[in-house]
């Protein structure tokens, strides 16, 4: 299981760099080798595909599946194209090492990555033909593009002072959060809407001991100071338009309704990072919000550390109950990004329920800034070169598509 845990992680870290691209269909009438899509001069069979299909499935890759590989599939025969018109190679032995690389940032050997995506029936000429493609590219766009990136020392400036100089909003909520139960909806909802009402600060804290579920009713519903920018962005413009006291309308989340109260907003001297992507894990546990499986959360949460830890919790049971999740703050649902915000790295929240019910226990694995608020000028030019070099790379592969003569099966 944390084998696995470790090659999923890989992929989604890659996903975040930019290696995994972005699309449609597998018919199953088809022969294994049997064409799908023609790229030019170049096919995509079948056998291709459903291998891609496998190497996303493995990794938990939410979305459709069969059109998201068949799209990857075709920006690689794009890739591929556009580096034998400039006769562009790889050297002896790149590709191996880009291999034990990709393996090595999920503290796997290559033998290791390799038995576990030949346990899942995916082939070891798949898994050098997804890195082969991304490694090219980058060498390609390299080359192409290089000399065309600029970053000028004002640039530069320009970037440390958004890392370091600028003021950061951060508030000091108090929340109320009621989990629906099933037939009594209605009640609830009407609870929540009272409690949306309040203007008092002592009445506020006295509803989040009565009502809430969270954790914090025992401290009047009281949260530590946020950053406004760990919140969702929908949020933010509310939550900056209360006056201390104020209280936000219902909110619905996943499974509950909330209420949020505005204690105090305050401005740092210093703007901490935007936020690139959020790692969660998300554990579902059956059985209702019972007493007892209130107690099993609770027993979950103060035994485990990080993320890889809920794999043990998990042994034994449906793999379908824990998912790791890496997603841009603005794609998380609602709910699951309130509740995040408020976790450092390796909290637990278990505030929120399923569709169904069940506890859906949540733990934060982490954050990942656009850019290190201690980067150094050397970090900061590194990563605006490697932003101008994806503006390329991104506006290269949309006119090798649009010049393409592209045909689905």
């Amino acid at each position: 299981m944390m084998k696995k845990n470790s090659l999923r992680q890989l992929i989604l870290a890659t996903a975040a760099a930019g290696a995994l691209l972005s699309a449609p269909g597998v018919s199953q009438a088809q022969g294994l080798f049997a064409p799908v899509v023609k790229v030019d001069d170049q096919v995509v069979t079948n056998f291709e595909l459903t291998q891609r299909i496998a190497f996303l499935e493995l990794l938990n890759t939410p979305g459709d599946l069969e059109e998201l590989a068949l799209e990857q599939l075709i920006d690689d025969r794009l890739r591929e194209q556009a580096a034998r018109s400039v006769n562009l190679q790889l050297l002896d032995g790149a590709l191996e090492n880009a291999v034990e690389e990709f393996a090595a940032r999920g503290n796997l050997k290559t033998e290791q990555f390799l038995e576990l995506t030949a346990a899942e029936g995916i082939e070891k000429e798949t898994v050098f033909a997804f890195v082969r493609s991304n490694l090219i590219w980058r060498e390609l766009v390299r080359a192409r593009f290089g000399r065309r990136v600029s970053v000028t020392e004002t640039d530069i400036d320009r970037a440390m002072e958004a890392l370091g100089s600028r003021a950061s909003v951060r508030v000091l909520l108090s929340e109320v959060i009621i989990p629906l139960q099933p037939g009594y909806e209605a009640q609830i909802t009407e609870i929540a809407e009272q409690v949306a009402t309040i203007d008092s600060f002592g009445d506020f804290t006295e509803a989040a001991k009565r009502f809430s579920a969270a954790p914090t009713k025992e401290t009047g519903g009281k949260l530590g100071w946020l950053p406004i920018s760990q919140l969702p962005p929908a949020l933010r413009p509310v939550l900056l338009g209360l006056e201390p006291g104020e209280t936000t309308s219902v909110i619905p989340m996943q499974g509950a309704l909330a209420v949020f109260q505005m204690r105090s907003i305050a401005e740092s001297a210093y703007r901490a990072p935007d936020i690139a992507a959020v790692e969660y894990a998300s554990l579902t546990i059956p059985g209702g919000r019972t007493p007892e499986t209130l107690a099993t959360a609770a027993g979950v949460a103060a035994a485990v550390d990080t993320c890889d830890d809920l794999y043990g919790e998990n042994f034994g049971k449906s793999a379908d109950l824990l998912t790791v999740t890496s997603a841009a703050p603005k794609d998380l649902p609602r709910g699951i990004a309130v509740e995040l915000a408020k976790l450092d790295s390796g909290e637990v929240s278990y505030n929120l329920s399923t569709a169904s019910g069940d506890i859906q226990l949540l733990m934060l694995c982490g954050r990942s800034p656009v850019l290190a608020q201690d980067a150094s000028r050397e970090d900061v030019t590194r990563q605006l070169r490697n932003e101008q070099l994806e503006g390329f790379a991104n506006g290269y592969l949309e006119e090798l598509r649009a010049n393409a003569r592209i045909i689905k099966r």
